[in-house]
């Protein structure tokens, strides 16, 4: 029985069953609400049976609706270049780099469904059916995780794996991931859609080229023999990435080979190994972020070792250079045609070149061992053969139904002579000896009358202006090799014809400059050069005669050597020493052609020897040299990215007393200091600021005007010092590469920069005291401010004035040359 302080009335019973019943009900609406305002935030380590999603259902994240429980990987919708269509991932977020794909090939709408069905299976539906699935229905499934480790699982009772993305990989392995007997690589295409395959083959563990036959490329055996012979045992089982090094195991996990891919070993580091397109195995530290670049280190390591570095039928040598072989050049125009019969009767082999080789021929047996002309017999017999190879030293004969790129032979051995299959009387266009029979007969009378009509006219007006140009050329010839030939410290005088030997016949061009083309040659003892050929008697004589008398008598570590020249009759060229690396800009600037960036140590040693080469021309040559051009492209680096001036070509020699020039606007839009802009005197602080102008670029890893950067940072040079006032220097530093923005080289090079680009001519200092600044040896105090009136305001003014370009800003800053200006140098 209640105590009757306790006790209470009848009324106050119900009201509190009321109050009972509100707050119940008003606590099942806030569940409800809270529930309903979460189903839009994304599932953090786990998703369960009964869930399904779009790319429109979690638009507002990026499509991705799975996290791991560390927030380094997602899982959801990845946009294509196709931006309608999508493709399953999971992705690596601070790098941004997929690392999984459920549906590469197929690829869906933004509407289209993932669902986690209640049986256990997980598939994506496209809009004709189902594009991937994990077939897993009927398996007790309780739900779908993302690890730490990027590692997609769908988990069983006890946490069993039921499923894992790691048992099916697509290009990448991530730390953890076992890649075992039985799994493959699969790269994305390249230009040519050829595909490249990881996987095991016999016991040895293969990277082949996916042609209609695969072509094997590379083998761990291979690359076990190759190293260390004597070591080389064990069928490999498995591999994995551990630190910075990529393991392989037998099948008792017996660690066979390990291979270091980085000189790092930092803990914090999170290494994935990407099949690329190209076909190479490359190294990327994904906790770099975003501007994360590959390691030097690759597999193969060889550029020229993988399938297609070159179109096919091309060679490929010196790691980056491709060529055509003269004759598919001449006939087929590199495109050879497929041949359009089998009949022995119907084709013919055409010869493509001797000291070759080509990827395949070491993971390959022969098809015999004979002597040339029955390996030919054999290739026209045997309708899978489209190409042959023969090595003459030991007589093994190899087909093949398929090519990519050729080699240049590095052996010993000689290399191998090639041959290709084609239909007889193709030209690459599909023409057939015999064709349009009457049509040809026409063409080649009409083309006749206008030839011989044409010989007559040009006969009678090469006859009339014969006689007056020809004592005139001959008395400029006679007095121009006059002139050389008293030139005192003079290089060596080649003749045309060893030129002609050297570079066979101009046929492996490397540059491009105004006055003509640049072309590897070597020279019979192998050393290399660099072999300009003037074009065109009357145009460059005067640019020709100032780089042999100024060039030859210049000796410098950093200036480009002119090792000779020719001048033999109408022919004028310069040979100059082979710069292996080419020039600056290809290494600072991102580009298709070369993925690898130059540190920050070796961009800021390039600085000083840029700046000590300039010195010597402006200061220490008998005669005061302008250079006028100074740009990336006139930077070269040789083999050790030793950096080395070139292209004098436009420099004007100033005696000791003089201290000004005027002449001719010359030089490169984006380079040129304000006093060439305003007509006024040019001395050699016009070459400093345009060092400052590249300083900035080696800093910045850009061009010193983009548009494409947004207006706030398309003038470079002001957005620099703009935050360089505000203390943000990490905003302009190169983000492709790791430079410590409190490293103190930072800062001195930035000041040095800012005061080379000063429109005072006077508040710029020389080209010594740059180079002693960058070295220390003097203080670097901060620079005055870039007004408007200043750099920038030269460049309003050349932009709107029309005196050298009608293009606006972008044509000022666009980095080609004025129409007035012919380039000289080696490229």
């Amino acid at each position: 029985m209640m105590p009757t302080s306790l006790r209470l009335p009848n009324g106050n019973y119900e009201m509190m069953g009321l109050l009972r019943f509100r707050f119940g009900a008003l606590f099942l609406y806030m569940l409800l609400l809270f529930t309903a305002c979460d189903c839009n935030e994304q599932h953090i380590g786990q998703i369960y049976p009964g869930f399904s999603a779009s790319r429109l259902d979690w638009n507002d994240h990026d499509g991705l609706f799975l996290l791991s429980n560390n927030s380094a990987f997602g899982f959801g919708f990845f946009t294509t270049l196709d931006v309608s269509l999508f493709v399953l991932v999971v992705i690596h977020l601070s790098s941004y780099k997929v690392v999984w794909t459920a549906n590469r090939g197929l690829l869906v709408k933004i509407s289209d469904k993932f669902v986690f069905e209640h049986s256990g299976n997980a598939y994506l539906e496209g809009r004709n059916g189902v594009v991937w699935a994990t077939n897993t229905t009927g398996e007790r499934v309780r739900g779908m995780k993302l690890l730490d480790t990027g590692n997609l699982v769908l988990l069983g009772e006890n946490g069993t794996f039921i499923w894992q993305s790691f048992s099916h990989p697509t290009d990448t392995l991530l730390p953890a991931q076992h890649f075992v007997e039985g799994m493959t690589l699969k790269s994305f295409p390249n230009r040519m859609n050829l595909f490249h395959y990881l996987s095991y083959v016999g016991g040895d563990l293969v990277l082949y080229a996916g042609f209609q036959t695969p072509q094997v490329y590379w083998s761990l055996s291979g690359e076990q023999a190759r190293r260390s012979p004597k070591n080389a045992t064990g069928m490999v089982h498995s591999a994995s990435l551990v630190s910075n090094s990529w393991n392989f195991y037998d099948k008792n996990g017996v660690l066979i080979w390990s291979t270091n891919f980085s000189d790092r070993s930092d803990p914090k580091s999170f290494w994935a190994a990407i099949l690329d397109p190209d076909g190479s195995i490359s190294f990327y530290d994904l906790n770099k972020g975003r501007s994360t670049n590959p390691e030097t280190v690759r597999v193969p390591q060889d550029p020229c070792g993988i399938p297609e570095p070159c179109d096919p039928y091309y060679v490929c040598f010196f790691e980056n250079w491709c060529e055509c072989p003269a004759l598919l050049k001449s006939r087929f125009n590199c495109k050879p045609p497929n041949i359009s019969t089998c009949s022995r009767s119907s084709t013919e082999l055409v010869y493509v070149g001797e000291k070759l080789d080509y990827f395949a021929l070491k993971h390959v047996a022969p098809v015999s061992k004979s002597h040339l002309n029955d390996c030919k017999e054999a290739c026209l017999g045997n309708c899978s053969c489209l190409v042959l190879f023969f090595e003459n030293s030991t007589g093994r004969c190899f087909h093949f139904d398929q090519v990519g790129s050729f080699q240049r032979s590095k052996g010993s051995t000689g290399g191998y002579v090639s041959y290709m299959k084609v239909s007889l009387g193709d030209d690459g266009n599909g023409n057939k000896n015999g064709r349009n029979d009457m049509l040809l007969i026409v063409v080649i009378v009409v083309l006749t009358v206008m030839v011989i009509v044409g010989l007559i006219i040009g006969f009678l007006c090469y006859n009339r202006k014969k006689k007056k140009n020809l004592a005139k050329h001959r008395q400029d010839t006679i007095e121009e090799d006059d002139f050389l030939d008293t030139l005192s410290g003079m290089p060596s005088r080649f003749t045309f014809g060893a030129l002609c030997r050297a570079t066979k016949d101009f046929s492996t061009k490397i540059g491009e400059g105004g006055f003509g083309s640049v072309y590897l040659g070597v020279l019979e003892d192998g050393t290399q050069l660099a072999v300009k050929k003037l074009e065109g008697v009357g145009q460059g004589e005067k640019e020709f005669k100032a780089e042999v008398s100024i060039i030859g008598s210049i000796h410098h570590v950093h200036l480009v050597k002119l090792k000779g020249f020719c001048a033999e009759g109408p022919h004028r060229l310069l040979v100059y020493e082979y710069m292996a690396r080419g020039s600056l800009d290809k290494w600072i600037f991102k580009n298709t052609e070369n993925s690898f960036l130059l540190n920050w140590d070796t961009r800021y040693n390039i600085a000083i020897g840029t700046a000590k080469g300039l010195a010597y021309l402006h200061e220490e040559c008998e005669a005061r040299i302008i250079h006028c051009d100074i740009k990336p492209q006139n930077v070269l680096l040789d083999e050790n990215f030793t950096a080395k001036v070139s292209d004098f070509g436009l420099a004007k020699l100033m005696s000791r007393e003089q201290s000004h020039v005027f002449t001719t606007l010359r030089g490169t839009r984006g380079y040129l200091a304000p006093e060439w802009i305003t007509n006024y005197a040019i001395s050699e602080k016009s070459d400093v600021f345009s060092y400052g102008m590249v300083l900035l670029e080696i800093i910045g890893g850009r061009k010193n005007y983009d548009q494409w950067e947004g207006s706030e940072k398309a003038h470079f040079p002001s957005y620099v010092f703009r935050m360089m006032e505000e203390g943000k220097l990490k905003e302009v530093l190169d983000q492709k590469i790791d430079i410590n923005e409190m490293d103190e080289r930072v800062v001195t090079a930035l000041r040095v920069a800012l005061w080379c680009i000063q429109d005072d001519v006077s508040l710029r200092p020389s080209m010594t005291k740059v180079a002693q600044m960058l070295e220390g040896l003097c203080p670097v105090t901060d620079p005055p401010s870039l007004s408007q009136s200043g750099t920038y305001s030269s460049f309003m003014k050349m932009s709107s004035s029309g005196e050298a370009t009608s293009s606006g800003q972008a044509s000022f800053f666009s980095n080609v040359p004025l129409s007035c200006v012919q380039l000289s140098g080696p490229r």
